[in-house]
């Protein structure tokens, strides 16, 4: 289905440079109609600075970007919504003067636009009270509703629940999942909160020093590479489930952190958990439980660069 799919957002080769500093090294993405995409990394990872590049903001110094098929910049302006870093607005405005101005000064949208944005941002009703009057997460998303004017067919949000306390994050990660059931918008939204990405997305990609380090769905990347899965085995007598496991092909045991203390981790290359366990009781062991091991894309993250989130 994936292979079928409309292409929404394709970087290749995105690259850009400050002097002697590469912010995004050979940057390549796939974005298809209707992902709700997480573009992950820590802080200084090169995420803004590489979705200013896709939207046109600073040039690249090499690579293309394509957005539904459309390499022109103007044109690839049509179709896109956007909201880049912590949104500004005029304070002393009221939500809809400060939308009905961003109309103007991009020459789209209309006033019915404006009224079909402050609805599915949940402002409706708040529109006329100054922007200054505001709490942090009515601008986020009053800024998520200024890239919504003029229906746009992605949207991309760069770090849309920055600085908001969990009940403002929620409300965030809701609206987003709203926006996607109620308008089939594809968006990519960029963040270091993986935990919440987790929950929202189907699709990440984790960059590191300006550089894709995985990409996939959040099924894929959490499953492991290739057919390898990871499972917990727990056994009455530990002896017997180690001369078990010696020379069974496709059983690796692992050691480290996690490790339960009255069992062992196994690493199963291709091996079905049922046939283990099967082959485990076959041979006289007494298994107690048997638990494929769950890992949550922070974890994931942590092993792949081995930096602390910030």
């Amino acid at each position: 289905m994936q292979g079928s799919a409309v292409e929404a957002l394709v970087t290749s080769g995105l690259t850009r440079r400050f002097g002697g500093r590469t912010a995004v090294n050979n940057l390549s993405l796939r974005v298809v109609e209707g992902d709700i995409y997480g573009f992950l990394g820590p802080n200084g990872a090169g995420k803004t600075t590489a979705i200013r590049c896709m939207l046109g903001l600073i040039q690249r110094d090499a690579g293309t970007v394509s957005i539904f098929g459309e390499t022109d910049p103007v044109r690839q302006r049509a179709v896109v919504g956007a909201m880049v870093e912590t949104p500004a607005f005029h304070p002393w405005m009221n939500g809809r003067e400060n939308l009905e101005r961003a109309v103007a000064f991009a020459g789209r949208g209309t006033r019915d636009d404006i009224d079909r944005a402050l609805q599915l941002v949940g402002l409706w009703g708040r529109e006329r009270e100054p922007v200054r009057q505001y709490s942090l997460g009515m601008r986020q998303r009053l800024g998520i509703g200024r890239a919504l004017v003029g229906q746009p067919r992605l949207l991309i949000l760069d770090e849309p629940t920055n600085g908001l306390d969990p009940r403002g994050m929620r409300e965030v990660r809701d609206l987003l999942g709203n926006l996607a059931r109620q308008t089939q918008l594809t968006i990519l939204i960029s963040s270091h909160l993986l935990s919440e990405i987790e929950l929202l997305c189907n699709r990440v990609g984790i960059i590191e020093g300006g550089t894709m380090i995985a990409e996939g769905t959040v099924d894929e990347l959490l499953a492991g590479k290739g057919s390898v899965t990871e499972v917990d085995v727990r056994a009455t007598d530990l002896d017997a489930l180690r001369a078990a496991l010696q020379g069974m092909a496709g059983v690796g045991v692992l050691s480290g952190e996690g490790e339960p203390t009255d069992g062992l981790r196994l690493a199963l290359d291709g091996v079905p958990v049922a046939a283990l366990n099967r082959a485990l009781v076959t041979a006289g062991v007494e298994v107690t439980a048997l638990v494929p091991v769950q890992r949550s894309l922070e974890e994931l993250f942590l092993s792949l660069t081995r930096k602390e989130l910030t």
